[in-house]
């Protein structure tokens, strides 16, 4: 069984078996956390944190993504994914290989009536790589932190899917500075560091610029 968007354990040894969403109209349901080699989903200060700095791009207030269109690559658990969408995206869409996490997020979407989010199993970087030139405002990029070749993939297809004002959330077991970022036309706009986890939001060179 391959586990190529699976996310890393968590740092710090411990495995949460339940994440909530933080914002907007689903706030506080619950997310379980299949016990599954790998899986670890992002951290609830980091997703506080990232989603304040969405909201504040998206100028609405309250913390609300209202229109926006996201991709989660490696979706794990759909923490990211779902936050959008109950935050008001238009489009959420969310990426996983493994069966045994694709189902409890299809359930999860039945469950809310989220229309928004579409839950797709398959690699998620091919998805993100024919999506249409500047079709989406948020790319949500967190593979295996041991995995070099998902990161290199998913950031390659990043900045062409990226509206022109568009954000990568990239998260990682380091810091990726402008120079290493800088060929996949991205550089950094946000960093946070919450214990092992890096979290940056990225943007596309022009519009940082």
């Amino acid at each position: 069984m391959t586990r190529n968007s699976s996310k890393p354990s968590h740092p710090a040894g411990g495995r949460a078996h339940e994440v909530r969403i933080i914002g907007g109209q689903w706030r506080r349901t619950r997310l379980a956390v299949a016990d599954r080699p790998g899986l670890r989903p992002t951290p609830d200060r980091v997703r506080e944190t990232l989603f304040n700095w969405l909201a504040s791009l998206a100028g609405a207030g309250g913390g609300e993504l209202p229109g926006w269109r996201c991709i989660d690559v490696f979706a794990g658990t759909g923490a990211l994914g779902f936050e959008a969408a109950s935050r008001g995206a238009a489009e959420v869409l969310l990426c996983e290989q493994d069966a045994a996490l694709v189902q409890p997020m299809h359930a999860l979407r039945d469950k809310l009536e989220a229309d928004s989010v579409k839950v797709q199993r398959g690699d998620g970087a091919a998805w993100l790589e024919r999506s249409a030139p500047g079709h989406w405002h948020a790319v949500f990029i967190d593979p295996p932190f041991d995995q070099a070749a998902l990161y290199q993939r998913a950031l390659q297809a990043a900045a062409p899917a990226l509206q022109a004002d568009g954000v990568v959330y990239l998260e990682a077991a380091e810091a990726w500075p402008d120079e290493r970022l800088a060929p996949f036309g991205l550089q950094v706009f946000r960093h946070l560091k919450a214990g092992a986890v890096h979290a940056h939001l990225l943007k596309r060179l022009a519009a940082a610029a």
